[in-house]
């Protein structure tokens, strides 16, 4: 019988997995003396792969491999320094015409070169890696960076899984971000045991960022000789076609999976977590995907990274505005023992904590859930042994300090602040008890036998979740929370050292910070009401009544608090183009008309104010008695820079009653026809031709930059009912995405998600959406035009014969592929969410009424 002694699963850390003297299957791997002269070692399947001889071992290298492919590849043995970053040489076509990937790095006297077979793909790795990096280099949180990144690698390379795991300090994880196949079940939130990652094989995901497992039946394809003539095997700790770990393999079978591919998160050079992947069929990647893959995942990690910082940075800001007022407090008070014990509650609100106390000269001073005098007296005593004068942490305090008096009273996490490098006094923080129950993916302290593999061990044949509850903890203090604790202390150290003159110095640098603050807010406050002051002291109509001129003097104000406001977030102005769909689009209905054609062109702070009451004016007289006063009434806003640089604007309105020129001139006029010239030493001129009104705007360059020379023709559609788009329940609702674009598609599911439409089924061409069209009826679908070679008009077809309402989208401004018969709506692309999910409500309700 089989010996079946239990054993710990650290056992496996003894596996020497970065030798295991085999390579995977989809590529083959020649390793050559360090200058690349002559072949030492070869994979056995390497001869048929390349089309060489059987034993190819003693050969020189360029009489396997010719004599161009062989000085190409020594160059770049010469070039590849360091072994993470391989070298890499794509189509490299042998004397057998076959065309190969080839990877090259230099490692342990040897130099290893990996082949793999170009794919039939057109991959651009740069592209793609750009591609996705532009998706998340704006993001500023990091859940949300977490959240869309799964379902970009999701979209790029076509796991069936991607998740985002998380490693705690005890080395276990945490599922934290999942895009996968609807039918697969979640793991999201899921724990696995530190043991699921041994640690030889955290190191190797230092090392070697990617890795690859295309087939977890395990294939392995042997290295020849196994050991060199000093008895060594060959190291692959950096090559991408090592052969994968028989437990491991066993472990992924387990949980059904055939393929995988993870890319490691490294944050400040430690292993912060993994991007996985999980594939139910058999998969390899492309050395293009792959790169693109590393690309991003290095991106990733250093974003998250500055992210984290971010984060951390803004708490210290608020911790330090904090502490500036404390120090200044500090300065003008006599007794510095004494505020600190009064400033508890302040310094509490700093650090998220159940309680906090002072030890200090013997003296004990708490709020909230702390310990006695006697454990705070215990506590400093063994911390000031312990801590070494430094900020000291932990979130089990029975564990870390067993014989604490502290711990029996119920505190489970401490930080302690020193506040000087010989005394026993401490700032505490503390955390009660959190009892909290884990969903572990197994049981982490389970037993297991050995296996027919015998020392390597059988991993757990069951994934159900496991249940574990953890007690006599507190939340872990986090990275940002030492760092407030590393700068509480540098200010407290400070104050009780009595550093007067630098606490002085501080209070003075805020004051004139203050003061500066002070002006520019009072310039900024009467400017804004010197002009609301114009505006109320205007004269009025004789004619005009109290109700018609305050909604004319709310709708100036709204104008000019569009302006305030969009110069407050961008600090200097705002797009022309912005401006005028703000003011214009309210009076699109029916089958009104509004055209807005020009350049991308940036109005200064100045210039945004002026012509936000400007266009105000000009709309809701063309809404009163011009061209959008009627049915089938329209106007066309069209600029373009002059020769000298200006900015013109014309305004054409037709199709409203007969025009013709006012007998005063009122405050709206006045305002329309000097403002542009007063303000900002301009032009205006206004023209009431029968046809329809005309205006004419200059303003200077002075006031204007260019964003750009593409002029751009868009028609501003009408807006919902007020309340349609926050009625609307996309719950239930089922969508047909018809996309050949996949990042696209990942970020229009990523906008019907944030409202509430998440069935959503993607194809990226016609014949996969015409299949899924046998058995799927969708309520509504979306539809690119243009996919590649064709465009989607079979499936408009189809979903017309069905009677499936559906929109089209396109990247361009006219509607020559589509067909003269279909009548449906058109979507501009790139994708703006309020038109998408306008567009989706109009076409649900219309449905519902038919």
């Amino acid at each position: 019988m089989p010996d079946t002694k239990t054993v710990d699963l650290t056992n496996c850390d003894r596996e020497p997995i970065h030798v295991p003297g085999s390579i995977q299957p989809h590529g083959c791997l020649i390793a050559c003396d360090a200058a690349g002269s002559g072949i030492v070692r070869h994979s056995t399947n390497a001869p048929q792969m390349l089309g060489l001889p059987q034993d190819i071992n003693g050969m020189r290298l360029d009489e396997a491999l010719g004599p161009e492919v062989a000085h190409t590849l020594r160059n770049a043995i010469a070039t590849s320094s360091d072994p993470a970053r391989p070298a890499l040489r794509h189509g490299v076509i042998l004397p057998s015409g076959q065309r190969f990937d080839v990877s090259i790095h230099a490692y342990e006297a040897n130099a290893i070169l990996e082949f793999e077979p170009v794919s039939g793909d057109t991959d651009q790795p740069l592209e793609a890696a750009r591609m996705l990096i532009s998706r998340i280099r704006n993001i500023r949180s990091v859940d949300q960076l977490v959240e869309r990144s799964s379902r970009l690698i999701h979209a790029l390379l076509g796991y069936d899984r991607v998740m985002i795991y998380r490693l705690d300090k005890d080395g276990s994880g945490k599922v934290i971000s999942e895009h996968k196949r609807r039918d697969l079940e979640s793991f999201k939130g899921q724990h696995f045991p530190a043991t699921d990652i041994p640690q030889q094989a955290r190191i190797l995901y230092l090392m070697n960022t990617i890795r690859v497992i295309s087939d977890a039946d395990n294939p392995r394809v042997a290295i020849v000789p196994a050991l060199d003539e000093a008895g060594a095997p060959l190291d692959l700790s950096f090559a991408h076609l090592r052969s994968v770990s028989p437990i491991h393999c066993e472990y992924l079978r387990n949980m059904g999976v055939s393929a995988s591919m993870s890319i490691s998160i490294v944050v400040d050079g430690e292993l912060w977590g993994l991007i996985a992947c999980h594939h139910y069929s058999r998969k390899a990647l492309s050395m293009p995907q792959r790169v693109a893959a590393e690309t991003f995942g290095e991106f990733f990690s250093l974003h998250l990274s500055a992210l984290k910082q971010k984060e951390i940075a803004e708490k210290n800001r608020e911790v330090r505005s904090a502490l500036d007022r404390f120090l200044q407090a500090a300065a003008h008070h006599s007794d510095i023992r004494e505020l600190l014990r009064q400033s508890l509650d302040e310094l509490s609100a700093m650090l998220p904590s159940d309680g906090v106390g002072l030890w200090l000269s013997g003296v004990w001073t708490a709020a909230g859930s702390a310990p006695s005098k006697e454990g705070a007296a215990e506590l400093a005593e063994l911390l000031a042994e312990k801590a070494g004068g430094r900020v000291w942490e932990t979130h089990h305090l029975s564990v870390d300090l067993p014989t604490s008096r502290a711990s029996a009273e119920g505190t489970c996490g401490v930080i302690a602040v020193p506040l000087s490098q010989r005394s026993r006094d401490y700032l505490f923080f503390f955390r009660r008890e959190l009892v909290q129950t884990l969903d572990w993916a197994g049981n982490p302290e389970k037993a297991y036998e050995s296996g027919p593999l015998g020392d390597r061990l059988t991993p757990r044949k069951s994934f159900a979740v496991w249940k574990e509850t953890v007690s006599d903890q507190a939340q872990p203090w986090s990275d940002g929370d030492l760092e407030v604790a590393d700068a509480i202390r540098a200010v407290l150290v400070e104050i009780v050292l009595h550093h007067n003159e630098l606490i002085a110095d501080e209070r003075g640098k805020a004051d004139v910070r203050q003061r500066m603050l002070n002006e520019e807010l009072n310039h900024r406050v009467k400017n804004i009401l010197s002009v609301i002051k114009s505006l109320i002291g205007s004269p009025v109509d004789p004619g005009q009544d109290i109700e018609s001129y305050i909604e004319s003097l709310k709708g100036r104000v709204q104008a000019l608090s569009l302006a305030h406001d969009q110069i407050v977030r961008s600090g200097d102005g705002g797009m022309l183009r912005d401006l005028l769909h703000a003011e214009l689009q309210p009076y699109q209905a029916g089958d009104r008309r509004i055209v807005l054609q020009g350049p991308p062109i940036w109005l200064d702070a100045r210039s945004f104010s002026v012509m936000a009451l400007v266009l105000h004016e000009m709309a809701t007289n063309a809404a009163k008695y011009g061209g959008l006063s009627r049915s089938g009434g329209d106007l066309s806003v069209r600029w373009s820079r002059s020769d000298t640089a200006d900015c013109e604007i014309r305004w054409e309105e037709n199709g409203g009653p007969p025009v013709t020129a006012p007998v005063r001139s009122g405050f709206g006029s006045v305002l329309i026809g000097r403002s542009v010239s007063y303000e900002l030493g301009g032009k205006s001129r206004i023209d009431y031709d029968e046809a329809g009104l005309r205006g004419y705007f200059c303003i200077p360059s002075t006031h204007i930059q260019a964003g750009g020379e593409d002029e751009e023709r868009q028609l501003i559609e009408s807006a919902l009912d007020e309340g349609d788009q926050e009625k609307s329940d996309f719950s239930e609702v089922e969508l047909l995405l018809v996309e050949d674009q996949m990042l696209i598609a990942a970020d229009v599911e990523t906008i019907l998600a944030e409202y509430g439409l998440k069935k959503v089924t993607t194809s990226p061409s016609v014949a996969e959406a015409l299949r899924k069209l046998e058995h799927f009826a969708p309520n509504i679908a979306i539809l690119d035009v243009n996919l590649g070679t064709g465009t989607s008009v079979p499936v408009a077809h189809e979903l017309l014969r069905r009677g499936i309402p559906f929109v089209f989208a396109t990247g361009y401004s006219d509607r020559a592929t589509i067909p003269d018969h279909i009548d449906v709506p058109v979507l501009r692309k790139p994708y703006e969410a309020s038109a998408l999910i306008r567009a989706i409500a109009r076409l649900l309700a219309q449905t519902r009424v038919d």
